[in-house]
């Protein structure tokens, strides 16, 4: 005699019952792209069914999502470049169209969780996240500005501020600003083991921020790197970060593993733009079954340990959900 676990498989009712990762709808950030203006809509080349929205049709983006029973939004901004400059005074001006933005989303879905990005290249002339001096990102001279930023951010609303620049003692020196300002109850998602990943490429696109010269590898992580990991998550677990966040999310499934195992705070995953797009691609030549391979590489981030995930595939899983 001997045990044959094929039985467990034997119809979708017990496979559902033994079922040991579960995705739900409550587990998803959903990104999104702003862009000034009335009436625009423009899809991103290199992401297909993703779009840049002025604020007007953003709100009824955000209202269709929350009928699905997505509550949780991260917004970024794509500027032109005759708004951009070498210290990302843009950032923190409170007349910018995403302030702007981010209170009145906040005014009209007080139930909507909105997250948003702090770091400097979305403003920056030089396309970096950091101040640029003769070819090197300052670290402490680039923290006064994220400090400025985040009170900007948090006064327009947000729930929740995601430093995603990599700069050494941010989430310190963020959280200290949130507090010093009154703004106790504004979260930290800390990007946490963010790697130097060739996957960016399409979000570049969708916020035309490329570094305009160089490259990220002296500030994002090696992604030869497992245990790095850890330095960075003590750092931002001591300085006070509620998440901590591993991007991307498929080719580091031992990051996320690894830090769901070590740290008492939830663990966020990003499912970054590059992910989406070669299911996307492949999906569209009929290489692979798009919606198959969508939901087998969001339930291996779940199962890898990750509570939230920060997804482009958002809304797609959720309008399936509901059918």
């Amino acid at each position: 005699m001997y045990r044959r676990p094929r039985r467990n498989r034997k119809s979708s009712a017990i496979r559902g019952m033994v079922e040991e990762t579960r995705l739900s709808v409550k587990d998803f950030i959903f990104p999104m792209f702003l862009i000034e203006g009335q009436n625009q809509k423009v899809e991103v080349a290199s992401m297909p069914g993703i779009f840049r929205y002025s604020l007007d049709l953003m709100i009824k983006e955000i209202e269709s999502c929350l009928n699905l029973g997505i509550v949780a939004f991260d917004i970024f901004p794509a500027y032109p470049e005759s708004k951009k400059d070498k210290y990302a005074t843009e950032s923190h001006n409170p007349e910018t169209f995403y302030l702007k933005a981010i209170q009145k989303i906040k005014e009209t879905f007080p139930e909507a969780c909105i997250m948003t990005d702090v770091a400097m290249d979305p403003y920056s002339s030089d396309g970096h996240d950091g101040i640029v001096e003769n070819g090197k990102i300052l670290n402490d001279e680039t923290l006064e500005i994220l400090g400025k930023m985040t009170v900007a951010q948090a006064q327009a609303g947000a729930d929740i501020i995601g430093p995603s620049d990599m700069m050494d003692g941010r989430v310190g020196y963020l959280r200290e600003q949130l507090d010093d300002n009154g703004f106790t109850d504004v979260s930290i998602m800390s990007y946490t083991a963010k790697y130097a990943s060739a996957f960016y490429g399409p979000f570049r696109d969708a916020l035309d921020s490329a570094p305009k010269w160089g490259d990220k590898k002296t500030y994002q992580m090696d992604p030869a790197n497992l245990h790095e990991a850890m330095i960075e998550a003590d750092l931002d677990t001591e300085e006070g970060a509620d998440f901590l966040m591993v991007k991307p999310a498929l080719a580091y499934l031992d990051v996320i593993r690894l830090l769901k195992e070590n740290y008492n705070v939830p663990i966020a995953a990003y499912n970054v733009s590059g992910e989406y797009s070669m299911i996307k691609a492949s999906a569209e030549r009929g290489w692979l079954d798009g919606e198959r391979a969508m939901l087998e590489s969001l339930i291996s981030i779940k199962r890898a340990g990750a509570n939230v995930i920060l997804s482009y595939f958002a809304k797609e899983f959720a309008e399936l959900q509901k059918k």
